[in-house]
């Protein structure tokens, strides 16, 4: 199946996640990992860095507010997504970044302990009607296996 690629990403947060909410109230969270490469040097007896990488990363709705309530600057994540290229102009010069759209983000305990609190929603809190993204399939529920006709 054609279609941008998948990728799963381990990186540390540069900055705690920026929270934001669109004109119609719906959350957008944007945050920046950096993932490097580390190697042991035989010659100096010691671990040096290589170059960082920088990924912008996208995380929208419930699992944006989510995750400004779990992690902050300089801790590590798994971030997963849809990576994609987009290319501007600034000062004259063009430019090309990727960025993350991120589907499944969670901190790595690699080299921390992480405790996970389920997140319960009441109907108050569910996703207006006039969101698409967060309603179900129009006459289905959504659940596996059922038609949505």
């Amino acid at each position: 199946m054609a279609g941008l690629p998948e990728v799963t990403v381990a990186g540390t947060l540069t900055a705690d996640p920026e929270l934001r909410f669109t004109q119609s109230g719906v959350a957008v969270a944007n945050f920046t990992i950096a993932a490097n490469d580390r190697r042991y040097d035989q010659q100096s007896g010691q671990w040096v860095d290589g170059d960082a990488t920088f990924l912008r990363c996208t995380l929208w709705r419930q699992p944006a507010e989510n995750l400004v309530n779990s992690v902050g600057k300089g801790n590590r994540v798994l971030v997963t997504g849809t990576l994609r290229q987009r290319s501007f102009e600034h000062d004259g010069q063009k430019r090309t970044v990727l960025e993350l759209d991120v589907t499944e983000v969670g901190p790595s305990v690699r080299w921390a302990t992480a405790k996970v609190t389920k997140v319960t929603r009441t109907n108050a809190e569910s996703a207006p009607a006039a969101d698409s993204w967060g309603a179900p399939p129009a006459g289905g529920s959504g659940f596996a296996g059922e038609p949505p006709f």
